[in-house]
């Protein structure tokens, strides 16, 4: 026998409609009761009436905003294409997407955003979380205001959000050191460049090769470790400056984005082809660099399937009260070099 809204009620010890306004995500409902009738109603496989909600749908517009760090980051092209594809999908049954585009990682400019999506009305919420408590407790505010977040590329996993879909940082640290161990006989001298300290992925990935280069690569250091806020000039100068202070340097592993100002600087220095580099992405900007010969090899992370699947989770969640099957939604880890690109 299918389980009814009255069964849930029943279990919850609160009324047909508390249940009904926590399954459909509206106001009203204490966030902690709102999330004990979830969990009650996956654990008892409640499934509502589809065609009826579609149907409801119909009449409204359902709204999730995304934000992306993605100004000057070819990265986020694909995900945009498939934050797109998604909507195109939902877009009969209401579904409209927000996208608000910037540059770096300012929490401040973040928080604003974030507040400027609010006076849009947006009724869910995608974003690439910066490191911060003001963002964990703006996460917080909008949960208890019955607005859910989805972490896409880099998590927060103390925060409130729903879910994480994006890469495992940690494994794909670990890729490039067992990359870059590969390709020196486990000797190396390195210059890590990475985006942010203030993205937990970036750092989660410099960890990751950490761990592994202690543990299965001993003869790779690392020599130096700048920070780019995955801009291309910014890069640029500093890997430049880097490699001038630093002449053993021999591999060159880049956290994240500026991978076109880097190559810039090895060629200034007469560099190319003589440096190892394993970067991430395989942009079309990026496939050129391996073709040139410029990069040894790239990892990447599924950018379509990061775009996509946050907006196909927060529909099903806001329209069929379907909560998302796990916390953490990995991404493939894939590896293309020249010649499978």
């Amino acid at each position: 026998m299918a389980v009814t809204i009255k069964d849930i009620a029943a279990i919850a010890n609160v009324s047909r409609g508390t249940v009904d306004r926590a399954l459909n995500n509206r106001a009203g409902v204490n966030a902690d009761v709102a999330k004990r009738i979830l969990k009650i109603a996956a654990d008892l496989g409640y499934r509502p009436n589809k065609a009826g909600k579609a149907l409801a749908a119909r009449k409204k517009s359902t709204v999730i905003g995304v934000m992306l760090p993605s100004i000057g980051n070819r990265f986020y092209d694909e995900v945009i294409a498939g934050i797109y594809r998604a909507q195109q999908e939902f877009a009969d049954y209401g579904l409209k997407v927000i996208l608000r585009q910037y540059k770096g990682y300012s929490t401040q400019r973040q928080l604003q955003m974030i507040e400027e999506l609010e006076q849009e009305n947006i009724n869910a919420l995608c974003l690439v979380p910066i490191d911060h408590r003001s963002i964990r407790e703006k996460i917080g505010e909008l949960r208890e205001r019955q607005i859910p977040v989805v972490a896409i590329n880099s998590d927060l996993p103390d925060s409130d959000r729903l879910c994480f879909v994006g890469n495992d940082y940690l494994k794909s640290g670990r890729t490039a050191a067992g990359l870059l161990g590969l390709m020196t006989g486990g000797k190396a001298n390195v210059l890590l460049v990475t985006g942010s300290i203030h993205m937990l992925g970036h750092n989660q990935r410099i960890t990751g090769f950490r761990q592994s280069t202690k543990e299965e690569f001993p003869n790779i250091r690392v020599a130096d470790i700048v920070a780019c806020n995955d801009d291309n000039e910014t890069a640029y100068h500093e890997v430049l400056t880097s490699l001038r202070a630093h002449p053993q340097v021999d591999s060159l592993f880049l956290v994240a984005g500026g991978q076109q100002g880097a190559a810039q600087a090895l060629r200034e220095l007469g560099l190319e082809q003589k440096i190892r580099v394993v970067c991430y992405d395989d942009t079309e900007p990026n496939k050129q660099l391996l073709r040139e010969g410029v990069v040894n090899a790239v990892i990447c992370q599924e950018a379509l399937k990061q775009g996509y699947t946050p907006i196909y989770l927060l529909f099903d969640y806001l329209i069929n009260a379907v909560p998302p099957s796990q916390e953490l939604f990995y991404t493939d880890i894939v590896i293309k070099i020249k010649e499978n690109i």
